[in-house]
């Protein structure tokens, strides 16, 4: 089944289960429709015509994201991979210079560990309470860009953040750190997390970009 979008066709996935509402979703431009048992094919037609503006957002969203994993991003820049025969990887201008991609790889995940522990550090200094000192975790997630975990007595940072700018990275440690004094979302929680992140609104919208 196909779905046409401003003169685009858009394959169209659809997982029947026994919903009591229907979903939608866009994945690698495909529309996926998770609905109930007894909805035909042409309710769903409606139903996404229903929902055309929502969905032009989710396939615009969705290329961007594609686009963007598509190139090299760094502390908020974007960089051109330049391979040639070199000791060590080296950043001039907007170029990355490196010998190949393990090289790179072994460089990047260098730089990933010694940032966010640096400002990890710098950040827990500048609470005045006196919260415990839990272990840095680093990991690639897929839906979390920082997780407070009070049993496990850690806090794991997503290490995709490496891509955006150090704001934004500083942002979200100062949010699990506030939840060693709040561990809620409530309007104190806020109220903490831009005493020492003011812009943290800003670094919010970015990370949802």
């Amino acid at each position: 089944m196909k779905y046409k979008i401003d003169e685009i066709e858009y394959p169209v996935i659809i997982t029947r289960k026994n919903n009591r509402h229907t979903y939608i979703r866009v994945q690698n431009n495909t529309i996926k429709v998770s609905t109930h048992y007894l909805v035909s094919k042409k309710q769903i037609l409606n139903i996404l015509g229903q929902n055309e503006s929502s969905i032009r957002q989710m396939i615009t969203k969705c290329q961007q994201k594609q686009e963007k994993q598509e190139k090299f991003f760094y502390l908020g820049n974007c960089y051109d991979i330049i391979k040639m025969p070199t000791e060590e990887v080296e950043i001039i201008g907007h170029s990355i210079y490196t010998t190949d991609e393990v090289q790179l790889q072994k460089w990047y995940q260098k730089q990933i560990k010694k940032i966010f522990e640096y400002h990890y550090q710098i950040c827990y200094q500048k609470f005045k309470e006196n919260i415990p000192f839990y272990r840095l975790r680093i990991r690639k997630m897929k839906t979390r860009w920082g997780v407070c975990n009070r049993k496990s007595q850690t806090i794991t940072l997503n290490s995709e953040l490496i891509h955006y700018e150090i704001d934004a990275i500083i942002y979200v440690i100062i949010h699990e750190l506030s939840h060693l004094i709040h561990f809620n979302h409530s309007k104190e929680f806020w109220k903490t997390v831009e005493t020492f992140c003011p812009n943290y609104k800003k670094m919010r919208k970015i990370l949802k970009e």
